[in-house]
């Protein structure tokens, strides 16, 4: 399949579309393409465009690269879910018998195990940047208490500065708000 492109002359030629063209009706089936693989090299074969060209898009374009990161979430959902479904229902497996053949479920407790695992993992991770960000702000709001203290100081007339009255009624209220939140 070609297009009608001017190359190096002023007459119109078909040429035939590289693997470097990158539009978004190419991008869209990259997208939905490594949204069920989470493979790239098969999305951009999907896509009909070179696996660099993707690469470099990724490293060039914020937007296509939340796109992919976004694509490659959803893929692992999806077969997260898919592996807890098989470990919480089993699997069907022909079992061949003297009287005939029957089928038992296989329940796969080492996919269970690791699912849990990696959300286990995943919690205590939240829980500590949550808890880091606690302390963070915690130093924070010490370090700015500890900067109005000494402005007030300054503000008393114990330690003389340069600074103008409209920073003075500026730290005023500054000290009033923090007065009256308590903090």
């Amino acid at each position: 399949m070609g297009k009608l492109a001017i190359q190096g002359s002023k007459k119109a030629r078909n040429r035939r579309e590289s693997g470097r063209d990158f539009g978004a009706r190419k991008r869209k089936a990259f997208i939905e393409a490594l949204t069920g693989s989470c493979n790239v090299k098969y999305s951009a074969e999907q896509a009909g465009v070179a696996v660099s060209t993707v690469y470099r898009r990724r490293s060039a374009d914020a937007t296509f690269r939340a796109e992919w990161d976004q694509a490659i979430g959803l893929g692992y959902s999806q077969l997260e879910m898919m592996l807890l479904e098989r470990a919480l229902h089993g699997v069907e497996k022909p079992v061949p018998a003297k009287a005939g053949d029957g089928v038992m479920r296989h329940y796969d407790d080492r996919t269970a195990l690791a699912l849990l695992k990696q959300h286990r993992e995943i919690a205590v991770a939240a829980a500590s940047r949550a808890r880091v960000d606690r302390v963070e702000h915690e130093e924070a709001c010490e370090r700015i208490l500890a900067r109005l203290a000494r402005l007030k100081e300054r503000l008393d007339g114990s330690i003389e500065t340069k600074s103008s009255g409209d920073g003075a009624a500026a730290l005023r209220w500054a000290l009033r708000v923090v007065g009256q939140r308590g903090i």
